[in-house]
């Protein structure tokens, strides 16, 4: 064996007495390792999007106002916007997730910058009036 060469199963590490840089680690398969294809990501549902945005808004007293599935060529959306309190401490949410899978995303309307989040406050306002006209 090369005195400047250790080898294992799982990886060779070599040294270069002449650099003054660290060793360099590489990892190497054996030859009898067979690749697996990368696990298939299952798209949200519509209705699987509403259950967790339902699940979330219920964990804070919060109410669903709309939702829709937002159809970007980049990254398709399903969205939500919600409101989280009564009179003047009510704020409104939007609430995103890509259609392919991902974390919720959760932010509030006056921060956000996605165009839905105007739509929200001005959804809410026309509930309210529609309510008291009934």
């Amino acid at each position: 064996m090369n005195p400047q060469t250790e080898t294992t199963p799982q990886a060779i590490l070599q040294f270069d007495r002449d650099s003054a840089v660290a060793p360099t680690l590489a990892l190497l398969a054996a030859p009898d390792t067979k690749l697996l294809a990368p696990p298939a990501v299952q798209p949200v549902s519509d209705s699987d999007f509403e259950d967790v945005v339902r699940g979330a808004l219920e964990s804070v007293g919060g109410t669903l106002l709309f939702k829709v599935r937002v159809e970007d060529e980049a990254q398709p959306l399903h969205a939500a916007a919600a409101a989280v309190g009564l009179g003047d401490g009510r704020q409104f949410l939007l609430l995103t997730l890509p259609v392919r899978g991902g974390q919720l995303k959760v932010e509030t309307a006056s921060q956000s910058a996605n165009p839905l989040a105007r739509i929200a406050e001005s959804y809410a306002g026309l509930m309210d009036v529609l309510k008291a006209a009934a």
